[in-house]
């Protein structure tokens, strides 16, 4: 046992000298050097192209597209966050809300939902509140605060989905724009030359490429947004029939 132990000990530190002595070897050294050069050197030139780009589309309809891509992107961004601190645990409110009412009664659950975050302890809330006059009130309740908790959630979303179809009309206007300047090049200079046109064709498809992006990916997280929504609005209609079924069962 011993021998084998130390036959062990011996080819593992055997193998971290080779690993050691080829890491620091000049010709690895070397190799690593040149790839972060060459990552480096591509990073720069993807950078600088695409500010080429940028500027050859014209400041004007590319800087308001960029604008729509900053604007779309910091609503979608502060719909996430807001969404997922929204997003609770129902089954376990459900349940700590039962609990409550069993043992301390509407006071006990209504101090459990106001310590609770997220829309569904919320209309708990409501509905607790209004158990005094009836489950029927309590119902309507819960309800109506369901419809003004639905608002919070898709507040903001309709500017993402102006954006999404906003980017794209502003790159077919800079298209529009475009083939306009390269035919006036050509009524002026009276001849059709491919120098002349190139210039306003480029504007054309530049603006018309980088609306679709921004479409694109802005279009990506509306569609995430819609879908937690969309979740988030089930459970808590869910989690809704599943309090009136308890208050029913407590008037009993």
């Amino acid at each position: 046992m011993k021998k084998l132990f130390f036959a062990l000990t011996l080819l593992g530190f055997m193998a971290t000298a080779n690993a050691t002595i080829v890491t620091t070897s000049p010709v690895a050294t070397s190799i690593s050097q040149d790839a972060d050069e060459q990552a480096t050197a591509e990073s720069a030139t993807f950078t600088q192209e695409l500010k080429k780009r940028f500027i050859e589309g014209g400041p004007g309809f590319m800087g308001i597209v960029l604008i729509c891509l900053i604007l779309g992107l910091a609503i979608a961004i502060e719909r996430i966050i807001f969404l997922n601190l929204a997003t609770t645990n129902s089954k376990k409110l459900t349940e700590g809300v039962e609990e409550a009412l069993s043992s301390g009664g509407v006071d006990a659950a209504k101090e459990y939902c106001r310590n609770t975050k997220g829309p569904v302890a919320s209309i708990f809330y409501q509905g607790l509140d209004r158990m005094d006059e009836g489950v029927e009130s309590a119902e309507k309740a819960v309800v109506a605060y369901g419809g003004v908790q639905m608002g919070q959630l898709e507040k903001n979303v309709s500017w993402i989905s102006l954006f999404i179809a906003l980017a794209p009309m502003l790159g077919f206007m800079g298209t529009v724009i475009g083939m306009i300047q390269a035919f006036d090049k050509i009524e002026a200079a009276g001849d059709m030359q491919p120098s002349l046109v190139a210039g306003g064709i480029k504007v054309a498809l530049l603006t018309t490429v980088f609306g679709l992006i921004v479409a694109i990916i802005l279009q990506v997280f509306y569609n995430y947004i819609v879908a937690k929504i969309d979740s988030i609005v089930n459970d808590m209609e869910d989690a809704s029939i599943t309090l009136i079924d308890i208050l029913v069962a407590q008037k009993k």
